[in-house]
């Protein structure tokens, strides 16, 4: 079996256990009309607020946090939510004031709910759970170990309340709260205690009841990268320069430098492993013109884009319905239950968040894919929060679920392409500025430091 980030074994194990609640065989029952002949801008206005619906309208309504899916499956049900999806929802938010679809008061004070809900649930030594119980904050365990810190989640998570900590200056009180409370929060993250030891690399988890039991390190490349910059750019508990480069770029599947398909991929598996590895990180992360040591980080998403795309079209399993205008490999439900999608395990099943985060990357193709996910496929795919998490026309399967990590990236990577909100939000934090300095990257959005 090929080695894979410790996120997409868990998914699959998750998937595994889950697949008999998952097998969605027919279109969503909840179809909507579609307003026709929109203009390309119009078109992504609607996905995109459509899209936020999930994190708007079905927001947990006790802590404001994203629930994990949009049906109840394996274990666990309505009162689960996610960590680092709520990260993506408030990022959302933030699109949602910016463009007026809500005010910037509800948008303010849905945030602080949510940072009010966070303020006194389960953490470990700062660091949140993948899953918390959204009315009570108490952790609810991910696997049977998971039972505690995730630095994983917990980077996503505060990829957005940094963006929310930037966004938010008003002089209000809901302003004034939920930066005072995230400032809070962010200095308490132990990400050096997450070295088990002063190590030289960083673990994904710890549990007071299970320890270091789990022992999952976290080397690139993969989705993780944020983890890195984020545990460098902490103002009490940073890790060293050595953390990152003995840690996360010492790896046997790290660089890569080889030809798919006639594309380079500098970095990351064979054909560039699931797309999400280049939309998590970079929901807030700038990658036009970031680089340092080991690559240039636009070229390696944009890349990996189109390796992705090109194996689509070439569709060696000769799949029904792969074509230059449906193609997107990421992980999302499937016909089998969830599944880490990729050119090298392709299972016949297209999931839209794929193409559709990918817009700053590859525009032109990413606009071909949503135009026939909207026109051609929506009477099966378009639904009440945007699109359905994934399909396969070769094996008439169309999910009627949704989930937080594949909607959020939708929104957030979409307004990137339109107007780069996030990544200045993101970029503009003097925080993260020290933590990417301090691991050696160059960035356009890098101000000059400081004489010493």
């Amino acid at each position: 079996m090929k080695k894979l980030s410790v996120f997409l074994l868990i998914c699959l194990l998750v998937g595994n256990l889950a697949t008999g609640q998952r097998k969605n065989s027919t279109p969503p029952k909840k179809a909507l009309q579609r307003p026709q002949n929109l203009s390309d801008e119009q078109l992504l206005d609607l996905v995109q607020k459509q899209t936020f619906k999930y994190f708007w309208d079905f927001g947990h309504p006790v802590s404001g946090m994203a629930r994990e899916r949009s049906n109840t499956s394996f274990d666990y049900g309505n009162e689960v939510v996610t960590t680092g999806g709520t990260g993506f929802g408030v990022m959302a938010i933030i699109v949602a004031a910016e463009r007026g679809w809500i005010t910037r008061q509800q948008a303010a004070e849905r945030t602080l709910k949510i940072v009010n809900f966070l303020w006194k649930a389960d953490m470990f030594h700062g660091v949140f759970p993948h899953w918390l119980n959204g009315e009570t904050g108490k952790v609810i365990r991910f696997s049977p170990k998971d039972d505690g810190g995730d630095l994983v989640e917990t980077s996503l998570l505060f990829q957005g309340l940094i963006c929310a900590k930037q966004y938010f200056t008003g002089n209000t009180p809901a302003e004034n709260q939920l930066r005072s409370k995230i400032q809070g929060m962010w200095d308490g993250i132990e990400w050096n205690w997450y070295t088990q030891g002063g190590q030289n690399v960083l673990y994904w988890h710890w549990s007071p009841n299970n320890g270091w039991s789990m022992n999952h390190q976290i080397r690139g490349f993969n989705e993780c990268l944020i983890t890195y910059v984020l545990a460098a750019a902490s103002p009490r508990y940073s890790i060293s320069p050595q953390v990152y480069h003995q840690g996360w770029a010492n790896s046997n599947h790290f660089r890569n430098g080889r030809e798919y398909l006639g594309i380079k991929l500098p970095l990351g598996y064979d054909y560039g492993g699931p797309l999400f590895f280049s939309h998590y990180s970079f929901l807030g992360l700038d990658p036009r013109g970031l680089k340092d040591h080991y690559a240039d980080y636009w070229e390696q998403n944009r890349n990996h884009t189109l390796i992705n795309r090109a194996y689509v079209i070439q569709n060696p399993k000769q799949y029904k319905g792969y074509s230059a205008n449906s193609w997107g490999l990421t992980a999302s439900d499937s016909h089998r239950g969830y599944a880490a999608h990729s050119p090298t395990e392709d299972l016949g099943v297209i999931t839209p968040t794929a193409a559709l985060s990918a817009f700053p990357y590859t525009p032109e193709y990413s606009m071909q894919a949503l135009k026939h996910f909207y026109y051609t496929l929506g009477d099966r795919i378009w639904g009440e929060y945007g699109f359905v998490d994934a399909f396969s026309e070769h094996h008439n399967w169309y999910a009627n679920s949704h989930l937080a990590i594949d909607q959020g990236p939708i929104i957030v990577m979409v307004e990137n392409h339109r107007t780069g909100l996030l990544w200045k939000l993101f970029m503009a934090d003097k925080d993260v500025q020290s933590g990417l300095r301090k691991l050696g990257f160059e960035s356009p959005q890098l101000p000059t430091a400081p004489a010493k």
